[in-house]
């Protein structure tokens, strides 16, 4: 647990959302300027893994390698498209630098995967997501208050490459951002320090994960894409129409997805100045 654990005794229920409102989502969006960044000392904390073992500051500074230290969930479409990437970064730079998964809240859970209200449903939730993504490396577990989540920043899929002493040396808005990410790795891995500190990236993260949200939402269970309608339509919509083209690699259907869209909204506009 974090020195930044919940003085206001309300924190954890409202970090623990059942259904994410529009407020949730806009705040996630968002980047304070007093979030932990490149330069800053990582804050205090030590979690549980679903191995058994133990992640903390102690772990790092014992272990003595860089870093990459991912927050995700389950049922978090940014998480579904970083997965199968970060598998590839470590199987390249494993030899040298570290990777560990913190799980954290479920971004949009449903009635198959739900907002675990104790800590074996959230290590339940942790190991589905190590199994699910086939991660060969550590995946540790946050509390239910989000302690450390929060003292990051509670974007609910960030990213950041962290030396043997604790400080950040960079800092990635959203995890699928996996070409920035490779970049300060590879920096890191051959000795020296990321070229650039700070990935946001926020529209095209946003983008890249429209292809994959479906297996996120369908993994959460019923209810999870009613909830995207229910607070943000035109979200929601760009995500039932990116499953019009199953034919395509998840991660090249936002294109045609567009197009789609624009085709729709096309013949709206049309179809209104007809009847007008």
């Amino acid at each position: 647990m974090t020195r930044a654990a919940a003085l206001d005794p309300g924190v954890g229920s409202r970090y623990r959302v059942d259904r994410p409102t529009l407020g949730v989502i806009m705040r996630d969006l968002r980047i304070p300027g007093g979030d932990p960044g490149p330069g800053d000392r990582i804050p205090l904390f030590d979690l549980p893994t679903t191995q058994g073992d133990r992640f903390s500051n102690a772990t790092i500074a014992a272990r003595g390698r860089p870093l990459v230290l991912v927050f995700g969930s389950l049922t978090c479409p940014i998480t579904e498209s970083a997965g199968a990437g970060l598998v590839a970064l470590h199987r390249r730079y494993g030899d040298a630098v570290d990777f560990v998964v913190v799980n954290v809240r479920e971004a949009h859970p449903g009635a198959t995967v739900r907002q675990p209200q104790r800590a074996d449903e959230k290590l339940r939730n942790a190991c589905a997501l190590a199994d699910h993504h086939g991660f060969g490396f550590p995946v540790a577990v946050d509390d239910l208050d989000g302690s450390v989540h929060r003292a990051f920043g509670t974007r609910p899929s960030s990213a950041y490459v962290i030396d043997a002493a604790g400080t950040i040396l960079f800092r990635a808005h959203w995890s699928n951002s996996l070409a920035a990410l490779e970049e300060a790795v590879r920096d890191v891995h051959a000795g020296g320090a990321p070229r650039r500190a700070t990935a946001g990236q926020t529209v095209r993260a946003l983008a890249r994960m429209s292809g994959h949200a479906d297996v996120a939402l369908r993994t959460a269970g019923r209810g999870a894409l009613r909830d995207f309608w229910l607070v943000a339509p035109p979200v929601a919509l760009f995500l039932t129409l990116s499953r019009a083209f199953p034919m395509l690699p998840r991660e090249r259907r936002t294109a045609p997805t567009w197009g789609l869209l624009a085709a729709i909204t096309l013949l709206a506009v049309s179809l209104t100045v007809l009847v007008v």
